[in-house]
C-alpha cells in the first residue's frame, strides 16, 4: 500500500499537479487521495485505474496496486453521502446506476442530460405523515416478494428509487419519524445489495451494503451494521474463501447485544464457511449454535425482518447445504428433499437456490436420472430469476453430470442446461 501511495505522490508532483487538481481528474476527494498517498488507506480498483490513466502511467501504477481485500472494498465504498445518483433505463430493459460526486454532477452541462425534475414541494408534509411510512413498509414487503419471482433487472431500479425517496423523506422528517424512514431506507439499500449480488456484481453489492450501514447507523440502528457482516460473508462464501467467511460470521455472531435471530444467521454462515473448509466438527457445532439461538428468539419488531423469510426450517436447509460441501451427498440429498418441498411455490428464487443444491447432491451421489429430472424442472425457474449465485451451482451440476455424459438423461438435459448457462443473467 505504501509503495503505491509513494509512487502516486511522486508521479503527481512530477506532473506538476496539486492534490486538488488530481482530485478534479479522478473525482476523489483531496482527503481521500492524501490518505492513499501517505499509505493509511488502500486504493480501490477504480481509483488505481483512473490515477494510472490521469497521470499517463501506462500501467506502472496498476502494477503497484495491492491485492484488494473485501475489507478494503467495503471501507472504500463507505465514503459519505455527498453524492448524486443517476439511473438510466433503456427500452430493452437494460439499465445502469451511477453515483457521482456532487461536484461532478454540477459540472455537467444542461445539454448533456435530457430529463425531468421533481421539486421537493410537499415532501416535508409527507415526511410528517406516519401513514406514508406504513405504505413504504408495505412496498418493501412487495418488492421482496417480487424479488422471489423476477430478475434483478426488474427489481433493482424501483428499489433504488425507493431508497432515494426514503433518504430524502428522512431529511425532512421530525426526529421520531426520521429514524424510522432511515431504517426502512437502509433495508431497501441492503436489499438492493442482495439483488446486485444476484445480478453478478459483487462490487455493487458491497457498495449498497455499505450504503445501508451508513443509513442505519445514522438512525442509531446497529442491527443492520452487524447483519452486513453476514451479507459480506455471503460474498466471500461464493468466492470460496472459507477463512474470510468464517471470520466475518464470527465477528457478527460475537455481538452479544444483537437479537438472537441475527446471531443465528451468523452462526449458519459460519457453518457454511467451516463446511467449505472441510471442518465437519466445527460445522456441526455452528449449526447447533444456530438452532439454539433460533429457539431463544423472542424478539418482536415492526421493522422488516433481516435475512430470508422463505425457509420454514433454515437450519435444516443449511445443514443439507453443508453436508454436500463436506462430501456427504447422500445425507445432504435426504435432508434437502424434505426441506425444499416445504418452500412456498411462489418463492421461486429460494426454490431455485436450494433446489440446485438438491440436484447437485443427487448428482454427486450418483443418482443421475433424479438429478437430471430435478435440474430440468429448475431451469424453468432459474431462467426467470436470473441469479448469478444460483448459476454457480448450475455450473457445478454440469461438471458433476459430465462424468456421465453418455447417459441418456444427461444427453437429453445438456442442450437446455448449456443454453441456460450461456444466456445473460439479467
Amino acid at each position: 500500500m505504501g509503495t503505491f501511495g509513494a509512487e502516486l505522490r511522486r508521479m503527481r508532483m512530477a506532473a506538476g499537479l496539486s492534490l486538488a487538481q488530481l482530485s478534479d481528474l479522478v473525482h476523489y476527494s483531496k482527503g481521500h487521495l492524501s490518505k492513499i498517498e501517505n499509505g493509511s488507506k488502500a486504493p480501490s480498483a477504480k481509483l488505481v485505474q483512473m490515477s494510472d490513466a490521469a497521470l499517463g502511467a501506462n500501467g506502472a501504477l496498476r502494477s503497484l496496486a495491492p491485492a484488494q481485500s473485501l475489507e478494503a472494498q467495503f471501507s472504500e465504498m463507505d465514503e459519505g453521502d455527498d453524492e448524486v445518483w443517476f439511473m438510466n433505463l433503456a427500452d430493452d430493459g437494460n439499465s445502469w446506476f451511477h453515483p457521482v460526486d456532487r461536484r461532478e454532477a454540477l459540472a455537467m452541462t444542461a445539454s448533456s442530460l435530457l430529463g425531468f425534475g421533481l421539486s421537493s414541494q410537499g415532501l416535508s408534509a409527507t415526511a410528517k405523515e406516519p401513514t406514508a411510512l406504513e405504505v413504504f413498509r408495505g412496498l418493501f414487503d412487495q418488492f421482496r416478494s417480487l424479488g422471489q419471482t423476477a430478475s434483478p433487472a426488474a427489481v433493482l431500479p424501483p428499489v433504488i428509487a425507493q431508497t432515494h425517496v426514503l433518504r430524502a423523506l428522512a431529511a425532512q422528517a421530525d426526529r421520531d419519524l426520521r429514524d424510522e424512514f432511515l431504517v426502512l431506507g437502509a433495508r431497501f439499500a441492503e436489499y438492493a445489495g442482495w439483488m446486485a449480488q444476484e445480478s453478478g456484481n459483487d462490487q455493487a453489492a458491497l457498495w449498497w451494503t455499505a450504503k445501508a450501514v451508513r443509513m442505519a447507523t445514522a438512525s442509531n440502528d446497529r442491527e443492520l451494521a452487524v447483519y452486513a457482516l453476514v451479507r459480506r460473508a455471503l460474498v466471500t462464501l461464493y468466492r470460496e474463501d472459507s477463512e474470510q467467511t468464517i471470520r466475518l460470521a464470527r465477528q457478527a455472531k460475537e455481538s452479544r447485544e444483537m437479537p438472537s435471530r441475527i446471531r443465528a444467521l451468523a452462526a449458519q454462515r459460519e457453518a457454511q464457511g467451516h463446511a467449505l473448509a472441510g471442518n465437519y466438527k466445527a460445522c456441526l457445532e455452528s449449526l447447533e449454535e444456530a438452532r439454539n439461538l433460533l429457539d431463544d428468539t423472542t424478539e418482536k419488531s415492526r421493522r422488516p425482518v433481516l435475512g430470508s423469510v422463505n425457509l420454514p426450517d433454515a437450519v435444516s436447509m443449511v445443514t443439507g447445504w453443508c453436508l454436500y460441501e463436506l462430501g456427504m451427498p447422500e445425507k445432504a440429498s435426504e435432508i434437502l428433499d424434505v426441506e425444499v418441498a416445504k418452500i412456498s411455490p411462489q418463492a421461486l428464487r429460494s426454490r431455485a437456490r436450494f433446489g440446485t443444491r438438491q440436484a447437485l447432491a443427487h448428482a454427486a451421489a450418483g443418482q443421475v436420472d433424479h438429478a437430471c429430472a430435478l435440474t430440468t424442472d429448475l431451469l424453468r425457474i432459474t431462467d426467470v430469476v436470473a441469479s448469478a449465485t444460483i448459476t454457480t451451482d448450475l455450473r457445478r451440476i454440469a461438471r458433476e453430470l459430465s462424468r456421465w455424459h453418455t447417459h441418456p438423461a444427461v444427453r437429453e438435459l445438456y442442450p437446455a442446461l448449456t443454453a441456460s448457462l450461456s444466456s445473460p443473467q439479467v
